[in-house]
């Protein structure tokens, strides 16, 4: 190990992190109020450190340091030294070794320990006590790392919004279970990119895969000391370092992940990321010093005002992050660089994206984080998708983000699952959610590809359970089942849970096709969560969050089955459906429709008709036991106009349609209630469109 005896240089203060040049490492630190920082080196097992050197240098508020002769696979850590004033919203403390923000890749885990708080747990003083045990033993160790891989020819889809269908997947939970990836790779972003895995999401027509937090995240102590692990992965440990658990190998290389991404773009699709930048896992000024905390607490984290040893918590989780800070703001900005730049994702999805858009005063979608990603000439150019709110004030701003992003829609969730329930009064709310939700994303120029429709996700019931349970079923988290949502406007049609009840089956399995077909007959961007289209279930637990288990593991039986069942059958209908939209512009235009625009004699881009066939007014909309309308669509493409009429009825009963005129040769390509239709030809005015069912018709115009 010769770098451990070279002297430490000066070095450079940018780029943050530890860079290799080829001779050397870079190590570059910020901290606006450490007084000094020392570098932690570490033998390969990352149990004894064998060299502690002060970082020399100290420019624009980094302290940097340069070490000849160290090469990637380095394990390194850093010590704080400052104030140890709570009340000021200090908190060094050098007993703690602390993770670099911008570690690529990380040694080992971490082993909960009272050592690894700040303060004395347990002191009556409680934070503003000074803890001296050394938490090294217990932390995992950064790693250098050498990024370079051979990428190939590939080339990232670069999907149009318009044409984009999301699904919606757990890297872990999507594989764990499935009987054709090897034992090994199960549940890693190898079982990911198993070629089975792959062919089934290109015959289902998705375009783009959306994961669950892979940045490198923290099994909270809590849960661990109830049995239960930290599943879905939103308590981040790294934002540049892949969660170790999704690697497969002894080596856990994060090259895996670059593999796994080349061969889904080669299959033409793209990879988005859901990211946690709004809180860490350090979780309130009680919780653990493990890095950020202990850098500089009170530049990272926002404080309340007025007392800065309380943090503001506008997340839920404890902590915020104070992205008004420039400092913190680029480690957002690098953070996501990095993973386009060198893992070539498509996009990414912000958790609670209301909290990186709130200024001092108050949520602005003209923000430093909106501004500095929108001109970022790397960001600018791939997905960009917000949850948009938080529990902070006014933390709901949906259809409030600034051109560019799209925003999940519980809106529009709502709305299709009280329509389809068959509550009263739902008919208006739902025609105006099927044509993108205008009346909240048409403004500022953006597009209907704004709103990314979701009948369910992660955080919630799944499609099956939607229609199989009436309550919330989470006994399994242990907290007397008083999380997740308490009103998720499901029903379970006179059984609750699992039945072999003919008639509750037939409506059940009614239901899901309904609304999966209203969800890819919706103009926005439409998101399927992974085995959903499968029939799925976590057994009524709408909050699986630490359930790593088989309520949340995807079960891949039903449709790797050999005999026909409704999971095959489910997964045949949405396939249809999704290539339904995809062939018809009608259906997947970015542009918002209001009927005002004639295309054809006699037929609008948009028109709404009643099932008699006779256009819906202002006093028919206002019907609130009406549960039945139809609606056409009219789009110029090239050299003809697209047509679609799509029918939907929540009834109990099922109902004939008329065929709104002008005449023409409509064709049969979807009933919900005949799920192996493939098309009929039309004969009459007619259509029959079955108790809880969509129909879908089409035609094409020459021009």
């Amino acid at each position: 190990m010769p770098w451990t005896t070279q002297r430490l240089l000066p070095g450079a203060s940018y780029p943050l992190g530890a860079h290799w040049d080829g001779l050397g490492v870079n190590f570059a630190v910020f901290s606006a109020h450490a007084q000094r920082i020392e570098l932690c080196l570490f033998d390969t097992t990352g149990r004894r450190e064998v060299r502690r050197v002060e970082l020399p240098e100290y420019t624009d508020e980094v302290f940097h340091g340069y070490l000849p002769q160290a090469r990637p696979g380095l394990l390194y850590g850093y010590r704080a030294y400052g104030p140890y004033q709570p009340e000021a919203g200090h908190r060094f403390n050098p007993n703690k070794l602390l993770l670099d923000p911008y570690a690529r890749q990380l040694a080992g885990s971490l082993n909960w320990s009272d050592a690894l708080f700040g303060y004395h747990v347990g002191s009556p003083r409680e934070d503003l006590s000074f803890d001296r045990r050394d938490s090294a033993n217990f932390m995992p160790k950064a790693v250098v790392v050498d990024d370079v891989f051979r990428w190939g020819n590939d080339s990232p889809p670069r999907r149009l919004w318009e044409e984009t269908v999301i699904y919606e997947l757990h890297v872990r939970g999507l594989t764990h279970l499935h009987p054709e990836v090897p034992v090994s790779e199960r549940g890693t972003f190898a079982g990911l990119s198993h070629p089975r895995v792959i062919e089934h999401l290109v015959r289902l027509g998705v375009t783009a895969v959306e994961l669950l937090p892979v940045h490198t995240f923290l099994q909270d102590r809590f849960l661990l000391q109830r049995g239960l692990r930290n599943y879905w992965g939103y308590s981040t440990l790294g934002f540049f370092a892949p969660e170790p658990s999704y690697l497969s190998g002894p080596e856990k290389s994060p090259h895996e992940i670059r593999e796994t991404i080349r061969k889904l773009h080669e299959a033409g699709i793209e990879v988005i990321l859901d990211v946690v930048y709004n809180h860490t896992c350090e979780g309130s000024e009680m919780g653990p010093t493990l890095s950020w905390r202990g850098l500089d607490s009170h530049s990272y984290y926002n404080s309340v005002r007025g007392s800065p040893r309380r943090l503001v918590n506008d997340t839920g989780c404890g902590n915020t992050l104070n992205t008004a800070h420039p400092r913190v703001l680029q480690m957002v900005m690098d953070s996501l660089r990095y993973w386009v730049e060198a893992y070539h994702v498509d996009g990414f999805r912000f958790d609670l994206g209301t909290t990186l858009g709130r200024e001092h005063y108050g949520f602005d979608s003209n923000g430093g984080f909106f501004d500095a990603i929108r001109q970022d000439p790397v960001l600018a150019r791939v997905k960009l998708i917000s949850e948009p709110w938080d529990i902070g004030p006014g933390g709901y701003q949906l259809g409030n983000h600034p051109p560019g992003f799209a925003e999940w829609n519980d809106q529009y969730r709502d709305t299709l699952r009280r329509y389809w329930r068959g509550e009263p009064g739902q008919r208006a709310a739902f025609a105006g959610k099927l044509m993108g939700s205008s009346e909240i994303f048409e403004k500022r120029r953006r597009k209907a590809w704004a709103s990314v429709n979701y009948i369910t996700s992660h955080d919630g019931f799944t499609v099956h359970d939607l229609v199989t349970y009436a309550e919330r079923h989470n006994e399994a988290n242990q907290e007397n089942s008083q999380d997740g949502h308490g009103e998720n406007f499901s029903a379970n049609y006179g059984v609750e849970g699992e039945t072999d009840d003919e008639a509750v089956l037939d409506i059940r399995a009614a239901l899901k096709r309904a609304m999966l077909a209203s969800l890819f007959l919706s103009h926005g961007t439409p998101m399927l969560q992974a085995g959903d289209e499968f029939c799925r279930t976590q057994h009524g637990n709408n909050n699986a969050y630490c359930q790593d288990n088989e309520i949340s593991w995807v079960d891949w039986s039903g449709i790797l089955a050999d005999a026909p069942n409704e999971a095959r059958r489910l997964t045949a209908f949405t396939r249809s459906a999704i290539g339904l939209r995809a062939r018809h512009a009608s259906l997947h235009t970015s542009r918002f429709l209001h009927g005002k625009e004639e295309v054809l004699p006699g037929i609008h881009e948009a028109a709404w008709f009643d099932e008699a066939g006779k256009p819906l007014g202002a006093e028919d909309w206002a019907y609130a036991a009406a549960h039945m309308f139809s609606l056409r669509r009219a789009v110029q493409v090239d050299s003809e106009v697209d047509l679609t009429i799509a029918m939907f009825n929540a009834a109990e009963e099922a109902r004939d349609f008329m065929i709104p005129g002008p005449e023409l040769d409509w064709v049969l390509v979807l009933d919900s209630a005949r799920p192996e239709l493939v098309e009929e030809t039309l004969e009459g005015g007619k259509v029959r469109v079955g108790a809880r069912s969509v129909v879908l018709l089409a035609t094409s115009v020459p021009t």
